[in-house]
C-alpha cells in the first residue's frame, strides 16, 4: 500500500461515519481511528530495522614495557593477597555515617569478627565482617557506590 492510497482512505474515514478502519495485507497493517470532532488517529506498527555489523579494524595496543623484576614481584604480591567480597547487593559505605571515620582504611589489620563496611539493602544497613585476619592493601570500592553479589571489595595481605 503506497502512500496516495493511505491518504484517500484517510479521506474517506473523515468523510463517512466509520470511527475505526483497520486493513491488513501480507506484512503491513494499518489502524484508522476517527474521534468524536477531532482529528483521525493513526497507527502504524514501527518494523525493526535489520542492522549488520560493519567489520572494524581493532586497535593496535603496545604493551607497557615494565622490567621483568618488577612484573614477577608485582604477580607474586597479588598471588598471597585474599579478596573480601560482598555478600549481597546493595550500596557500599566505609563508615556508619556521613561523619563518622571509615571502618577500616588501607594499611589498617583486620581480624575475622571484625566489620569493614556496611552494605545497604532495601533500607536494611548489613555490617560486612572480616573473615580473615591481615593487612588491609586496597580498597576497591569507592564510598556510596552500588556493588553486585560476589564483588572485591577490599585486598587483604595475610
Amino acid at each position: 500500500m503506497d502512500f496516495k492510497q493511505i491518504q484517500e482512505l484517510v479521506k474517506m474515514v473523515n468523510k463517512s461515519n466509520i470511527s475505526e478502519l483497520s486493513i491488513e495485507q501480507d506484512k503491513f497493517k494499518i489502524t484508522i481511528k476517527q474521534k468524536d470532532n477531532e482529528q483521525p488517529v493513526y497507527t502504524v506498527p514501527a518494523v525493526a530495522p535489520v542492522y549488520q555489523p560493519v567489520p572494524q579494524a581493532a586497535p593496535v595496543a603496545q604493551a607497557p614495557q615494565a622490567a621483568p623484576a618488577e612484573a614477577k614481584a608485582a604477580e607474586a604480591k597479588a598471588d598471597n593477597l585474599v579478596t573480601i567480597k560482598s555478600p549481597m547487593i546493595g550500596t557500599f559505605y566505609r563508615s556508619p555515617g556521613p561523619d563518622k571515620p571509615s571502618f577500616v582504611n588501607v594499611g589498617d589489620d583486620v581480624a575475622p569478627g571484625k566489620v569493614v563496611c556496611i552494605i545497604e539493602a532495601m533500607k536494611l544497613f548489613n555490617e560486612i565482617e572480616s573473615e580473615v585476619s591481615g593487612k588491609i592493601v586496597k580498597v576497591l570500592v569507592d564510598d556510596a557506590s552500588p556493588v553486585e553479589y560476589d564483588q572485591p571489595l577490599f585486598l587483604v595481605e595475610p
